[in-house]
């Protein structure tokens, strides 16, 4: 069977945006379910943002009458998976803070952290929710409250709304999605479009900081470009 350059192309382009969720998932065998839970665990709060958490859901609903398991059951281990992470992470933020982040870590950057902390001030509890849909954001935003000393019970209370609206938000996604047949087939370009969706937040914020920056920056008499122009 020849292969399309456009399947070519995705398989390229998909390698190079995130690790390959379907080889992830076959790669497990037996113990797939095992394996969903354990990567949603350490994505969502051991403090390792690259896995694929958003792709590998969506992915095992797609592809689950393949994988040999019921989208109950992705539910059934993701669900507890998620709200356990965000504990590891709540539980370290409020046991060590910012004493964990370094300057020049590859993971552990304060930069992060700090992110995180501000858009848990601007969203409180509802961040908790919010940053659940954001990769990156998801594993830090538990430090974030762990760090601020949140009240567990309210913490717990939001946690568990975040991880069980995430988990079955990416499943349904999946589900409708694996009845198309053009989806099943090229789900190379799925996981494109959402990990394109999922970093939209992260690709806005950045640019809009950029853009304040840019506003802000001093001229050479001292000023702040807004100030220059008025």
């Amino acid at each position: 069977m020849m292969i399309s350059p456009v399947n070519t192309a995705l398989h390229v382009l998909t390698a190079s945006l995130l690790p390959d969720a379907t080889a992830i998932l076959h790669a497990f065998g037996p113990w797939v379910l095992v394996g969903i839970a354990l990567i949603i665990f350490i994505e969502s709060g051991v403090l390792f943002p690259f896995l694929p958490g958003d792709s590998l859901l969506v992915t095992a609903a797609v592809l689950a009458s393949t994988l040999g398991i019921q989208p109950w059951q992705v539910l059934l281990v993701g669900i507890p998976a998620a709200i356990l992470g965000d504990q590891t992470g709540y539980w370290l933020g409020r046991r060590f803070g910012r004493r964990m982040f370094k300057d020049g870590a590859r993971v552990l950057r304060p930069d992060r952290l700090h992110d995180a902390e501000n858009f848990f001030h601007k969203y409180g509890g509802a961040s908790l929710v919010l940053g659940r849909f954001v990769p990156i954001v998801r594993t830090y935003i538990p430090v974030a409250a762990g760090t601020a000393h949140m009240p567990y019970r309210r913490f717990l209370l939001w946690n568990t709304t975040g991880a069980t609206l995430w988990v079955v938000g990416m499943t349904a996604i999946g589900l409708a999605l694996g009845g198309i047949p053009f989806v099943v087939n090229n789900i190379d370009a799925l996981m494109i479009v959402v990990v394109l969706v999922s970093v939209l937040p992260v690709i806005i914020a950045v640019i809009r900081k950029w853009s304040t920056n840019r506003r802000n920056r001093p001229t050479p008499d001292g000023a702040g470009t807004n100030e220059a122009n008025t």
